[in-house]
């Protein structure tokens, strides 16, 4: 039934300081753009598709505190991307932690209140090695 990450949607009030900020963060500017209401990105070894919606879009309150799940995305250098995150005006929304041997995650709140997590995970690792071996 579930195959696998599609799309993790964060939502802005801003559209275009989203897309200034996260094309800073990640590096590349995003894939696809709807005027005015969407722009997506893909990111990491799957091109795995990260979208910012309009914040008058949002199916709940934007001016609410973070909450939810999580989504971790995985980073090969936790400390490095900490660093980055902060140096971009993300605040630290849980420190970074120890979850089990190879895996340690932290998670920030972006400039537009969505929570971003990232995670230094050693299956995500192998899973990638296994792939590329085959």
């Amino acid at each position: 039934m579930i195959r696998g990450l599609s799309t993790i949607t964060y939502f802005a009030e801003d559209l275009e300081a989203a897309k200034a900020w996260y094309t800073e963060l990640l590096g590349l500017p995003p894939y696809f753009e709807v005027a005015d209401g969407y722009i997506e990105f893909r990111v990491g070894d799957y091109l795995h598709e990260l979208g910012i919606v309009k914040g008058s879009w949002a199916p709940h309150d934007m001016g609410a505190a973070p909450g939810g799940e999580i989504a971790n995305w995985h980073v090969d250098d936790l400390d490095a991307a900490i660093e980055r995150m902060t140096a971009l005006g993300a605040e630290e929304y849980e420190p970074k932690t120890v979850r089990g041997p190879g895996f340690v995650t932290a998670s920030f709140v972006d400039p537009f209140g969505n929570v971003f997590g990232l995670m230094y995970n050693q299956h995500y690792l192998d899973v990638l090695a296994a792939r590329e071996a085959s």
